[in-house]
């Protein structure tokens, strides 16, 4: 039994199919190429705009704010140094002295009976010393006879000169020019040898205390000059006088201290103030706050351009900040800053770079250009 061959229409239909499937496979592979089709060039892709301002480093003398104290340049804490009866009180409270002048007297009670005894204790041992050298000489006396009548006018003399200091500490005298800012005893009070009695200030100058931090403390130096500024509005010109070495184990900050004068006398040992140092002068660019970055080892860093148009991340110091502005030193003398785009491009990428006068042109400033 023969088979029937299918109509001819059907074979048409099936061979159809297989040449659209052939073309559904092969057709489109232009499509899937690396490269464009011979006569088809790539278009390059568009450089991302930015906003550029030409800067110029500027002389800056940045300025250390602290927070401190006024001391006096000298005070000492008196105290008796011969134990006695208060007799006389020659310097009043408050009173200015002079180096020398006579602070207290003590009562000399016995004393000067006890110095006439020891000066003549001294004549006579020295007599009898005198009298042994001639007998030594003519050989009729020991060597250690000799040597302890020579040691009794050591001893003498010894005698002599301490009642004679302790005579003077009857009368102590003031160390040096200041006031008697304290005076803790009374005619007829008792005080013993050591106990503080009163105080004495030296404040025709006045010593600012104040810390640093350790950011700030590499860059001072005795000599810098300081303002004073004090809570009524009083500036005082000061120096810069000694920097600490070594940091406070508690605040580990560093102290510094400042030397101002004071011829007036005011009275302000003490007293608050704060202290504005004036550092070295330093060449920085003035920018906004908001175009300083992080870079990728946490340094702060300013975006800007070089001579290809290629943009640099390069590392700054913050010299000085305020609200409005940052002082930043690390960057070229001249500089092409990115204002506006900056958060748009990476560090090594080419850009179009657009001259800050040209966009202020198409639209009005905006406090947040530079922050984009």
């Amino acid at each position: 039994m023969s088979r029937r061959l299918p109509p001819l229409s059907v074979l048409f239909a099936i061979g159809l199919a297989c040449l659209l499937l052939v073309w559904l496979a092969l057709g489109d592979i232009e499509g899937f190429r690396d490269t464009p089709p011979e006569g088809h060039a790539a278009e390059p892709p568009a450089l991302t705009r930015v906003e550029v301002a030409e800067r110029q480093a500027l002389s800056h003398s940045p300025r250390l704010v602290l927070q401190g104290q006024l001391e006096a340049h000298r005070e000492v804490e008196l105290r008796a140094r011969q134990a006695g009866r208060v007799a006389a009180l020659p310097v009043a409270l408050g009173k200015r002295v002079t180096r020398g002048e006579t602070l207290l007297v003590l009562a000399r009670e016995e004393l000067p009976a006890r110095l006439e005894q020891a000066e003549a204790e001294l004549a006579l041992a020295r007599g009898e010393l005198a009298g042994a050298e001639e007998l030594r000489r003519r050989e009729l006396i020991s060597n250690p006879e000799y040597l302890r009548l020579k040691s009794g006018v050591s001893q003498a003399l010894a005698e002599v000169a301490t009642l004679l200091r302790q005579l003077d500490d009857t009368l102590p005298e003031a160390p040096f020019d200041g006031v008697l800012d304290r005076l803790d005893v009374e005619v007829g009070d008792l005080i013993q040898v050591g106990e503080t009695w009163g105080r004495l200030v030296d404040d025709s100058r006045l010593t600012a205390l104040a810390a640093a931090p350790q950011r700030d403390a590499l860059s001072l130096a005795p000599g810098l000059p300081v303002e004073i500024r004090l809570l009524d509005g009083t500036r005082l010109a000061g120096e810069l006088s000694h920097v600490a070495s070594r940091a406070d184990d508690s605040t580990r900050s560093f102290p510094v201290e400042a030397t101002v004068a004071n011829p007036e006398g005011r009275r302000l040992a003490g007293a608050s103030a704060t202290l504005v140092i004036r550092l070295p002068e330093r060449h920085v660019h003035r920018l906004s706050p908001a175009l300083l970055e992080l870079d990728d080892d946490g340094r702060l860093a300013v975006k800007h351009l070089d001579d290809n148009d290629r943009v640099r991340l390069t590392p700054v110091e913050l010299v000085s900040a305020d609200a409005n502005a940052a002082r930043v030193a690390g960057l070229p003398e001249r500089v092409r800053l990115i204002t506006l785009g900056g958060g748009f491009v990476d560090a090594g990428e080419r850009v179009e770079a657009v001259p800050v006068e040209a966009t202020t042109l198409q639209s009005a400033p905006d406090a947040s250009r530079e922050a984009r």
